[in-house]
């Protein structure tokens, strides 16, 4: 999976908590606390805000390959978690740098990796990681990490060729009859696959990124395309438009992004989340989606 499509990494390995009724407090009174970890040599990474202050830059770690949040051109790094991690940075008064890493098998494997233990062969952790999906009851299972700074809610949408639906706009049962493209083995893919007893497998068809699934529905390869909202969005034409319609039997049709910081360091967890709070509150996080021609839904708080 390229970029791994967060969400989906979430879902699997949290079993799609999402839905599940009650408080944090009482999701969490059943689990059994991790070992915490050894203070071998690679556990040692990482900064605290003192620190940080004192060198005078912060490491962000963000998804490679991943348009509209974070990607490289012309050799340097654009994206609205770019943007978000720039203006964390200037609320501290440091310079931002990015890491672009690469996606694991799951959500835990990446905060492990790049955030409380560093991988196994080479590098260390980053002091903040962005774009990461909150779930209550997951931060009960991952105490290594802080979770902070909700910035954004995420859903699942559907772009479709206005011409190809000049009166209706596409619902899921559609794609009985019609193509639809989707990121191979992301959220949607999972969802079309396993809707209706398998009827519209016949017509998905599965690309490496939501991008490329884009790109083909503005080819007129395919009818419609499903993901993520922004994605889709990033991705539009004239010719094309996205609404957000009922999913039924989605269990995480939308979903809060926030960040992780390492639970050692939990005062730059605060600071952080500060800075997030303020770009709220004065429209700077909304300006940074604007820019990029995308819609955008503020976490609730």
């Amino acid at each position: 999976m390229i970029a791994a499509r967060p969400l989906l990494k979430l879902c699997l390995v949290a079993g799609l908590w999402a839905g599940i009724a009650g408080a944090v407090e009482a999701r969490c009174e059943d689990w059994v606390p991790q070992p915490k970890p050894q203070n071998a040599s690679r556990d040692i990474v990482g900064q605290d805000i003192d620190q940080i202050m004192e060198r005078g830059w912060i490491e962000f770690a963000v998804y490679e390959d991943y348009p509209p949040y974070s990607f490289e051109e012309n050799g340097k790094p654009r994206g609205v978690d770019i943007e978000i991690g720039r203006l964390i940075a200037e609320d501290l008064g440091v310079a931002p740098r990015f890491k672009f890493v690469s996606a694991g098998e799951n959500l835990d494997a990446d905060l492990r990796n790049y955030l409380w233990k560093g991988p196994v062969v080479g590098g260390a952790v980053s002091n903040v990681m962005l774009r990461v999906p909150y779930d209550s009851a997951f931060t009960c299972r991952v105490e290594q990490v802080a979770f902070t700074g909700q910035y954004q809610t995420e859903g699942i949408a559907i772009a479709y060729d206005k011409a190809a639906y000049p009166e209706e706009k596409p619902v899921p049962a559609y794609f009985r009859f019609d193509t639809v493209a989707v990121e191979n083995d992301s959220i949607a893919d999972f969802y079309l696959t396993s809707l209706a007893g398998g009827q519209l497998n016949a017509n998905i068809r599965r690309f490496p990124t939501t991008a490329q699934a884009m790109a083909a529905l503005a080819a007129g390869e395919v009818k419609a395309a499903m993901g993520p909202m922004a994605q889709l969005e990033y991705g539009l034409t004239d010719d094309l438009a996205v609404h957000q319609p009922p999913l039924p039997g989605f269990a995480v049709g939308k979903w809060t992004i926030g960040l992780g910081v390492n639970f050692r360091y939990r005062p730059l967890g605060y600071a952080v989340d500060d800075a997030i709070y303020a770009a709220l509150d004065d429209g700077r996080i909304a300006a940074i989606f604007e820019s990029y021609g995308l819609s955008f839904t503020p976490p609730e708080r």
